[in-house]
């Protein structure tokens, strides 16, 4: 199944299970009220459903999101029923405890047979679902699976059928092979007649590229689907994306995360957020500038020209931290520096300040980044943008990867313990990892761990 369809297919599913969920609350609040089932004794009335039916804006989320999590989207179509059986039995008593706990914080009261009628209606009424998919698929395997056509050169079907024969990919059977150096094309027009074959897949080389083109025009004609595999160029982290430009196919290989329903979330997050903050934290912040203005001449804001997205230059603000002349002073510390690579970074910078020692602690020198983040410049979570001139000096052209996202406020070095990372390359790995890996809920667990980085003191120094 590619995975677009994959994606819908478990999309339908979630909705369904979400609806099951929502009916399982219904039925077990029925069977306690209406039936009069009673278990371990209990009162005799019960609140109406009207006055609880706002938990089911708990429960329809919640149940998929957990079914999710144990991975129960992701299994084989023809996964054993073991194994949806125990998968839906923690997701079950998962979002029934979670239903408890949204119960006890609103201190609302619900009888013991709701509670455990609950998971027991779930699992039965989703189990059921499954056994009628699993019927359905069994009654109809014959009209379930797709037949496919293989076209290609020899070495490169024998590479590929194995990856046919995979579990995720029961549905689909491989009915004849056509093989590019010893038959022509023109031979697959029999093929899809012979085999009334649903779709083919092309898997050949660029240098056959005249084969392929004559391929995909006889299945247009056919009228059946014609799935070219895109490898014909050997990357190592991107990832090819078929997207269309000026009413044309165009392929994109893409290494940072695409344009997606998360990432949308990340700017709206980024925004407000950083808009929640200066607000509340406007008090703080008039505080700490009117400390730095009193206790050391200067300004109260130190400047510096950072690499943004892709190295774009821009303007980054911090509190002043250190003394007004750093920047001229540095060249004097180069020998003291114990970080490797491009970056500057000594544990007791002599140019620091006494109030700017106590902002670096706690890592109150960064708020004024947060209008970067307004502006755009920034996002909450990215990797630490640097200097200008330390990104020119870089030695390895993939550490200029890190460029590839929006610098961030706090990061995934930042929570990792970086003060005792003194090698740059550490570093880099480190940003390299959250691009890679990178989620919306990663960004929620990275500024989860920001906080207590901050009110301990093990921000940066």
């Amino acid at each position: 199944m590619l995975r677009r369809q994959r994606e819908i297919y478990v999309r339908v599913q979630k909705l369904i299970d979400a609806g099951l969920f929502g009916l399982a609350f219904w039925l077990a609040h029925l069977a306690r009220s209406n039936w009069k089932i009673e278990i371990f004794g209990g009162t005799a009335e019960i609140p109406p459903f009207h006055d609880l039916a706002w938990l089911l804006l708990v429960v329809f989320p919640l149940g998929p999101i957990l079914l999710q999590w144990h991975g129960y989207y992701n299994r084989p179509l023809m996964a054993s029923r073991r194994l949806i059986a125990w998968q839906l039995f923690e997701s079950c008593i998962l979002t029934t405890v979670s239903v408890i706990l949204v119960m006890f914080l609103r201190k609302v009261q619900l009888t013991r047979a709701v509670i455990i009628l609950f998971p027991l209606f779930s699992f039965g009424l989703i189990m059921s679902k499954e056994q009628l998919l699993w019927l359905k698929n069994r009654w109809a395997k014959g009209q379930s699976r797709r037949h496919f056509i293989l076209v290609g050169t020899s070495a490169d079907n024998k590479r590929f059928r194995p990856e046919l024969a995979k579990p995720a990919f029961t549905e689909l059977e491989l009915v004849a092979q056509l093989n590019l150096d010893a038959e022509p094309v023109e031979n697959l027009v029999e093929l899809l007649h012979e085999y009334s074959a649903n779709g083919v897949i092309i898997n050949a080389k660029h240098v056959y590229f005249s084969q392929i083109e004559k391929a995909i025009q006889v299945c247009e004609l056919e009228g059946v689907e014609a799935w070219l595999l895109a490898d014909f160029f050997k990357t190592q982290i991107s990832k090819t994306i078929l997207d269309d430009f000026a009413d044309r196919p165009m392929l994109i290989f893409r290494s940072t995360p695409e344009e997606s329903w998360q990432a949308l979330a990340k700017q709206v997050m980024d925004v407000g957020g950083a808009a929640f903050l200066l607000l509340i934290l406007s008090p703080l912040i008039l505080l700490v500038a009117s400390l730095i203005k009193i206790s050391s001449p200067g300004p109260v804001l130190f400047r510096q020209l950072r690499s943004g997205l892709n190295g774009q230059p821009f303007m980054m603000l911090k509190f002043r931290s250190m003394v007004s002349d750093a920047e001229q002073l540095k060249h004097e510390l180069e020998v003291l520096n114990e970080m490797s690579g491009p970056v500057f970074k000594i544990s007791d910078d002599p140019r620091i300040t006494a109030v700017g020692r106590w902002l670096r602690r706690y890592s109150i020198d960064e708020l004024p980044q947060l209008w970067n983040v307004l502006r755009g410049e920034m996002s909450l979570v990215g990797p630490r943008p640097l200097p200008v001139d330390e990104v020119k000096r870089f030695d390895d052209l993939s550490h200029r990867r890190r460029l590839s996202v929006k610098p961030g406020l706090t990061c995934k070095w930042q929570v990792s313990g970086r003060n005792n990372v003194t090698d740059f390359d550490d570093w880099v790995r480190l940003d390299l990892e959250y691009i890679d890996n990178w989620s919306l809920w990663l960004d929620f667990k990275i500024l989860f761990q920001t906080i207590p980085a901050v009110i301990y003191g093990t921000g940066a120094k």
